[in-house]
């Protein structure tokens, strides 16, 4: 599968610890990945009905603050983030790459596990894929072109819409089409299969992450120091002013939760394929867009079950109210 993408100009890297490291990642790992991905949002959609987005489109609200979220607040927040922190510029660009990707269709499996609104993450995953078609080169280009030390290894990229297009029918439109029209025409299978697949989806999420891990576990030691830290803040900072930025403009707590996660849980798959095309898998923006690939998946997880646990309260706390 051709990756979204053209080259326009070369991004020269500049000398630094990081600018020999190769990832073990390549198209063919990538396409695994998405089909991977693709089996999850399968497994959620059979959860979901037509009625489920009519009801969403009532709510712009929501779907406002989640657009504003990703593409608005994580890339300043970034900003400001590497601004403060000035880390190797491999590393900062990489952060301001992961910060303008769009939200990876695994949050919506996520958004599930949290028991927040599956047809609205659905929905700005969706949303988000389009407008990253212009969106991720703009937010790119702006805010490495900020700093001093970013701009120097940024020119200009575009994205291939068609190939784009390609890209967003395997992993979200395909199984989102195929999983409700499957619930809604054999709602006996769907009941029957659902658990299993439910399942088969966590192992599949266990293994994304054991494999990603194992395979660039001697990197990882040698350049962990560099990188866990601004990557656990920065993903931090991301679930973090999604759910309080849903909640500042009344978007809900069900709602908040989702934003949160589709704001955490970026598609770093895409900007592994950004670096591929223009990098080759070299520099500190591979290492750092592979570890947030991999310790997004681990954080989704854990801030799921917390607000999964979250819920449960609050519905205890109602049942022993009434």
């Amino acid at each position: 599968m051709r990756a979204p993408f053209r080259r326009i100009h070369y991004i020269r890297v500049m000398n630094s610890p990081l600018s020999g490291v190769q990832i073990a990642f390549n198209p063919e790992t990538l396409l695994s990945l998405n089909l991977s991905l693709a089996f999850i949002m399968f497994g959620v959609a059979i959860s979901l009905d037509l009625k489920s987005f009519k009801e969403i489109w009532k709510s712009p609200k929501a779907i406002g603050a989640g657009v504003v979220s990703q593409f608005i607040l994580l890339p300043t927040l970034t900003f400001i983030f590497v601004w403060i922190t000035n880390p190797l510029p491999g590393l900062a660009l990489g952060m301001m790459l992961v910060a303008a990707c769009p939200g990876g269709n695994v949050s919506n499996f996520f958004s599930m596990e949290a028991r927040g609104n599956v047809a609205l993450s659905v929905c700005l995953t969706a949303i988000a894929t389009v407008l990253a078609s212009f969106m991720t080169p703009i937010n790119l280009a702006f805010w490495a072109g900020m700093l001093p030390f970013t701009s120097s290894l940024l020119r200009a990229i575009e994205i291939d819409f068609l190939e784009l297009a390609k890209t967003v029918s395997l992993i979200l439109v395909l199984p989102l089409v195929t999983g409700v029209f499957t619930a809604k025409f054999f709602p006996a299978l769907v009941k029957k299969i659902s658990k299993p697949v439910n399942r088969l989806s966590l192992l599949i999420l266990a293994a994304i992450i054991v494999i990603a891990f194992t395979k660039n576990y001697e990197i990882f030691l040698q350049y962990y120091h560099y990188v866990v830290y601004l990557v656990l803040l920065h993903n931090a900072l991301a679930l973090a002013s999604g759910y309080f930025f849903g909640k500042l403009v009344g978007a809900g707590e069900t709602n908040s939760r989702t934003i949160s996660i589709e704001t955490g849980i970026q598609n770093s798959g895409l900007g592994l394929v950004i670096i591929f095309n223009f990098f080759d898998g070299l520099g500190g923006m591979a290492i750092i867009t592979a570890w947030w690939g991999i310790w997004h998946l681990i954080s989704g997880f854990i801030v799921s079950q917390l607000f999964s646990w979250q819920h449960r309260k609050m519905m205890a706390s109602k049942s022993l109210a009434e």
